[in-house]
């Protein structure tokens, strides 16, 4: 039986860092990643195979950081988990030992029961799989009228991806905007006016009855009564944590379907934690159980299970989940950290905001520079921050991060008017129009009333 000190299950973005977190953490003990696939999807990168990055090829998550640190690497499927003897069974290696365990199995995309239609040829998902998304991409290169079904962030990825690629793309979303559970109206808006001008089809406020085909996908019906015409169909409607291997090895799932685990992402069994998708996590401002579902917030329960296995630090646990996404479509890129305001009044949240708009390059005639409007959701009582968005240029990226370092250090309205930064025109807004900071006045004037 071959043995492993720390084994770890799934190799995504979890698996990798729960992995080199605990050889680094652990450096004499010996530690094993079991994942199925040969190459690993880079889970961000995957809609931008279709066009940007040209291939898959182009988006594998390398192997080099943990074949460097001494981490064992097998491609096998884990069948089964004895977690009081502690071993497992793989189909092709055998029954592996170990001591401590780390479920990072991850996320299937969701295909509704109800959805009929969904069976023909020519409708698939977006599923982390390198063999799946090249069929796909091969598939499509012959066809032209697709229609992709669910506004998230995936789904508006990818449509602008194909409308890029030449196909003639129609997005249909249920709620009024696209990405409308994320943003809050206003940025909604212009994103869904961004995507339209760049050629993809917007079918807002409208679900779909079925999809239409004999054997191949033909047509979509929407709930209007409207019918698109389709050679091919993508389902875009989330994703559904992957935990039927955690709960058949015996570990406890919350009613939403994911693996619990604590702030040390232990689990109720012991030696054995859980992170990413598969696992149960809080929302950092309200405790409620979150379905968020981010590489970004896997990365972080995997360093904490991976510094947590053989001792506790207070200093390395996981205290909720901020929820900080961005995307960018075409020159403009739209990012949000913690609580929109609709989110934050749907909780009951007594709130002020404030937005500004700026630019984010000084003096404004600096060629890729870009309007910049920031608006923060803040605590009418404390002035603690809850939330922000953010819309812009490629910089947003890096500015809404900002805003989750704040919302995480409970950081108020006015430790950001007192913020120092550093600028440089070809690199920030102006220091004396840095619309974060203007925001933050904008507030704080409401909140003196």
């Amino acid at each position: 039986m071959r043995k492993t000190d720390v084994l770890v299950i799934g190799g995504s973005a979890t698996g990798l860092v729960a992995a080199m977190t605990a050889k680094s953490n652990y450096p004499d003990k010996d530690v094993t990643v079991i994942r199925k696939e040969e190459k690993v999807m880079i889970p961000c990168g995957i809609p931008y195979i279709f066009n940007t990055v040209q291939t898959s090829d182009n988006n594998i998550l390398p192997d080099g950081g943990l074949v460097n640190m001494g981490v064992n690497i097998i491609v096998d499927e884990v069948t089964s988990v004895d977690a009081k003897a502690k071993t497992c069974v793989t189909a092709a290696n055998g029954e592996i030992a170990f001591d401590k365990l780390i479920v990072g199995t991850g996320s299937l995309p969701v295909i509704p029961g109800w959805l009929k239609g969904a069976d023909l040829q020519n409708v698939y998902t977006i599923y982390k799989n390198k063999v799946y998304l090249d069929d796909l991409h091969q598939k499509l290169e012959n066809l032209k009228k697709i229609v992709v079904i669910g506004a998230g962030f995936i789904g508006v990825e990818v449509s602008d991806e194909l409308v890029l690629s030449g196909k003639d793309v129609t997005l249909v979303e249920l709620l009024p905007n696209i990405l409308g559970s994320t943003f809050d109206e206003e940025f909604a808006s212009e994103a869904e006016k961004i995507l339209a001008d760049r050629g993809v089809t917007i079918k807002t406020g409208c679900g779909v009855k079925e999809i239409l085909g004999e054997g191949t996908v033909k047509q979509v019906s929407l709930a209007n009564g409207e019918i698109l015409d389709a050679d091919a169909v993508i389902l875009s409607l989330g994703y559904a944590p992957n935990t039927t291997l955690a709960e058949s090895m015996g570990l406890e799932l919350n009613d939403c379907g994911f693996v619990k685990a604590d702030q040390y992402r232990r689990t109720n069994l012991p030696d054995v934690f859980a992170a990413g998708d598969c696992a149960e996590k809080v929302d950092f401002s309200t405790g409620k159980v979150s379905r968020v579902m981010l590489a970004s917030t896997a990365c972080t329960e995997a360093r904490t299970a991976g510094l947590n296995l053989y001792e506790l630090n207070t200093y390395s646990e996981f205290k909720g989940t901020v929820g900080i996404y961005s995307t960018c479509i075409g020159e403009t890129a739209f990012g949000v950290a913690g609580l929109i305001e609709a989110a934050a009044v749907a909780e009951g949240f007594s709130i002020v905001t404030g937005s500004f708009t700026g630019v984010d390059r000084h003096p404004g005639k600096i060629p890729d520079a870009h309007k910049e409007t920031v608006k923060l959701i803040v605590s009418k009582q404390s002035g603690i921050i809850l939330g922000g968005e953010v819309m812009g240029g490629k910089g947003a990226g890096q500015l809404v991060n900002v805003l989750g370092v704040a919302i995480q250090g409970h950081m108020s309205v006015y430790d950001l008017l007192n913020m120092q930064i550093g600028t440089q025109p070809l690199l920030t807004a102006s220091p004396a129009g840095f619309p974060l900071i203007k925001a933050a006045e904008a507030v704080a004037k409401k909140l003196k009333v």
